[in-house]
Parts: structure tokens; sequence; C-alpha cells
């Protein structure tokens, strides 16, 4: 099986998709043609080997974003022909799809809610954030009808209406952890932002420091951040590396007093388990935690760490300072947060299922929709001329706002939008459910089917008004 991964929004050495999705695909046998930001010294032809081609791509970050999803479009209009399926894994990417007759099946790999993640996002502009969060709701009903959608979190299920496979972030569980080291210290290891807890644990690096306990932050950090953590670093009160490839940074977790997984109370947030609590877990580091539901439900169900209020870093620190006084406790909640991990939340079992799911789709001859879409989306939406002031009824809600949006993804997932038909009822969301669409007489106030929305009538007929807009007259 060929599999052409892109992603323009994600490191390239990504822990789920590369560490583990495209890790699983080539320990099974597979060919992957990676389209990705990629960087040659992070993958020199030791670590890809010969099943992995990579294909360089402009990153998308803030709002430059158009050249990168440009980018991504031609890569994946050249790999598509030769690939039995392409795994996309950025929302941004269904508008570089190539056409839905020149390309096998497509799989989107959901990590996050982004409709609710719009709302820590700053380059978007706090007015700009309801229409965007409208037009990601659009294109999620979209692609689930034609394309195959895999779910990061089983809280994201509810967000769709058809079922969908969920392949979990669990990680690699080593057979026994490492022992405590003899370093006094606390790790992070994740993106880095203020929605993540960065002042809060740059504050706990003050707290700790007088007991000379380190405070270690691994990832990437975006700009808020580093504003925040070079004048912590230049001030010796914590150690921030940047980026670590996760190979290369879940043995620097090993013997820490404990992980911290300090994140706000972001909607983003509640319905996901931070993949870094599982990580710390796995390698027997007992966690300090806020009170996200899943996180918590881990640290406290196997009592296997702390559960600390939300921006509370001196709560964090009392926590900390009572691990690294008591190393009895220390040992147990490791040794439970591991065993709890080998028990439930080891990839390699995941990885199986996610290979054989994917084994099945590339077995299809083509995409999982090719339906025409029902009466829960407006057809007016999917017409890349949009909607007009004088071309929608009130029923139309919100659709105008995200309309040349969804006009581009209409052209990049392939819906077709059938042409008028003088008879038949008009194509605003209410009349998409009419008589007449279900095949049964026309009811007399919709008198034919305009390519966009609720608009004029045919001019073949006599006019009506349209039960869904202002009227509209014309004569034969």
């Amino acid at each position: 099986m060929r599999v052409v991964v892109c992603t323009i929004v994600h490191h390239p050495a990504d822990a789920r998709i590369y560490h583990r999705q495209i890790r699983a695909l080539l320990d099974a046998g597979h060919e992957v043609n990676y389209i990705a930001p990629v960087d040659p010294q992070d993958f020199d032809p030791e670590r890809t080997g010969s099943s992995l081609r990579l294909t360089a791509v402009p990153r998308a970050s803030g709002r430059r974003r158009a050249g990168a999803i440009l980018a991504a479009r031609s890569a994946l209009a050249r790999h598509a022909a030769d690939a039995d399926l392409l795994l996309v894994h950025d929302p941004e990417l269904l508008l570089a799809l190539p056409p839905r007759h020149r390309r096998p099946p497509v799989i989107w790999d959901v990590h996050e809610d982004t409709a609710a993640a719009l709302s820590t996002k700053p380059w978007l502009p706090r007015p700009l954030r309801p229409p965007a969060a409208v037009a990601v709701h659009t294109a999620e009903r979209m692609a689930e009808r034609y394309l195959h959608l895999i779910l990061a979190e089983q809280g994201y299920v509810a967000r769709f209406a058809r079922p969908h496979p969920v392949v979990p972030n669990t990680t690699y569980v080593p057979d026994v952890p490492a022992p405590p080291d003899d370093d006094r210290r606390v790790v992070y290891v994740g993106h880095l932002s203020p929605d993540r807890g960065t002042a809060e644990m740059i504050e706990l690096a003050r707290l700790l420091h007088p007991y000379g306990i380190a405070v270690e932050l691994i990832g990437p950090a975006d700009a808020r951040a580093r504003a925040q953590l070079e004048p912590a670093q230049a001030a010796g009160l914590l150690s921030w590396p940047g980026f670590v490839p996760n190979d290369q940074a879940m043995p620097q977790v090993d013997g820490a007093l404990a992980g911290l997984s300090l994140l706000h109370d972001e909607p983003n947030f509640r319905h996901s388990l931070p993949t870094k609590v599982v990580e710390y877990m796995a390698r027997g580091v007992p966690v300090v935690t806020t009170p996200l539901p899943a996180a918590a439900e881990l640290a406290r169900g196997h009592e296997c760490g702390f559960v600390v209020p939300f921006g509370d870093a001196r709560a964090a620190a009392d926590a900390v300072l009572e691990l690294a006084g008591d190393m009895v406790l220390r040992a147990k909640m490791g040794r439970r947060g591991h065993a709890a991990a080998q028990r439930s939340l080891g990839w390699p079992s995941d990885a199986r299922e996610f290979v054989a799911q994917l084994e099945s789709w590339a077995k299809e001859k083509s995409p999982a929709g090719h339906l025409p879409i029902s009466g829960s989306s407006p057809p007016g939406h999917f017409r890349p001329g949009g909607f007009t002031a004088n071309r929608k009824g009130p029923e139309c809600g919100l659709a105008g706002r995200s309309s040349r949006a969804c006009a581009h993804l209409s052209r990049a997932i392939g819906f077709s939008q059938p042409r008028s038909r003088p008879g038949r009822a008009c194509g605003c969301w209410p009349c998409s459910a009419t008589r007449a669409r279900c095949g049964l007489p026309v009811t007399p106030t919709c008198t034919w089917a305009p390519p966009c929305g609720c608009g004029p009538t045919s001019p073949r007929r006599r006019a009506t008004r349209c039960s869904c807009g202002p009227s509209s007259r014309s004569t034969a």
C-alpha cells in the first residue's frame, strides 16, 4: 500500500504523525510519501529508510497560509495518481485536495476541536472568530460526507453526525520505567503557549528555584510564549531547548520528579486528553495536572499524580515539593502510572487497528461519500459563486458568512451542484426537504431550483412568491 501523508501546520516530526502513524505504516511494510515542511537535518536517510520519501513544502503559520496551501495542492496533485490513500492532518488541506476523479480515497485525521481552538489563535481577529467557526463546522459536515475521518479523541465523536473510528493519542510504553534520578527537576513536553500554562510554569520555576529544583520545558513555543520564556531562561530560572523530536524528548523525561500539564480551562482542551499526561505515566513519572476532565480522571483514578487548580502555580509548587520530600510516594505514583499505561495506553495495539483500518479503506474504489448532501446543509453553500444579499431568504441564517470558504471546499472535496431545473423546489435550506425534493408534486410556492440558495425564478415560467425569501416575479 502506498500512502501519501500531508501536513503543513504540524512540525514534520510530530509525535502523532511521524513517530506513531508513519512508523506504524512503515513497520507494516507499506510505502509512505510524506509531504511536510521538512528540514533535511531532521530527516536524514538513515532515519527515514527506503520506504519513506519526503516532499518539502512551506509551513502554514499565522495568517501566512495561502502559499503553503498552494504548494500542498501542487504536491498532492503530483503524487495522488500513484497512491492508494491520501492521509491529511490539517483542516487547511481540505482546500488543497485534488479533484475527486483524480485521487484515491482521502482520510482526514481530526487532531483537535478546530472551531473551539479559534478562541486561542492571536493571529485571528476577534470579530472574525464566529464566522470562522461557522466555516469550520460547515467544512466538517462536508468532509464527513465525502472523506473518511479518524478522530484523535473520543470526545470529538459528538461533533459529527456519522460514526468515525477513534485513533487515540496513546504512546510507546517501556517494559520497565527508569528509576528516579538524583537530579531534582520537573519537566514539560509539548507545544508552549499561554493557554498551555507558560506563565504558570515560569512562576513555578521562580518558586522552586530556592529549593534547587530545576524546571525543563521541552517543545516549540509561539510568539507570545517566546516573549515570556526568553527572559526567564536568560535569568537562569528554567531550561528551554526548543523543539526536540519525540524519540529524543521522552528519555529526557525519565527520572524526573514530576511531569507538568498546567493547561487552562479552554473549550479545545475540555474534551481532550493531553498526550503529555499519557507520556509521563508511560515513563513512570508522577503527573501534576490541572483539573481538565480526562487528565484529572487518570491522575486521580490511578493515583499517579496531583490535580491542582487552574492558574495556581503555588499549588503546583506544593505538589512538587511534596514529591521531592517523599521518595516513597514519588516511586509509588510512578509505578502506578506506568502500570496503567501498560494496561490501556500503549500505542502498538492501537497501531495495528490504525493500519488495518487504512488497509480496508485502500481496498475501496471510491471515497466515503459520493452521496448527495441532504437537508443538513444548505445547497447554496456549495455553489462557487456564493451568496449575495438579494439571493438568500432569511432562513438561510449564517450560511452567507462562510460562503467563500465553502465554495473553495466544494471544489476541493468534490461536490457537484446540479444545474437549475424548472419546476423543482428552490435550493435554499428549508426547501431542500420539500415535497418536490422528495419526488412528490411541486409546491406552488417554489417553482425553480436556482444554482445558489434562494433567487430569481426561471424566465421560462411565470413566477410565484418563493416561500424562502422575498417575492420575485418574471414573465414567460
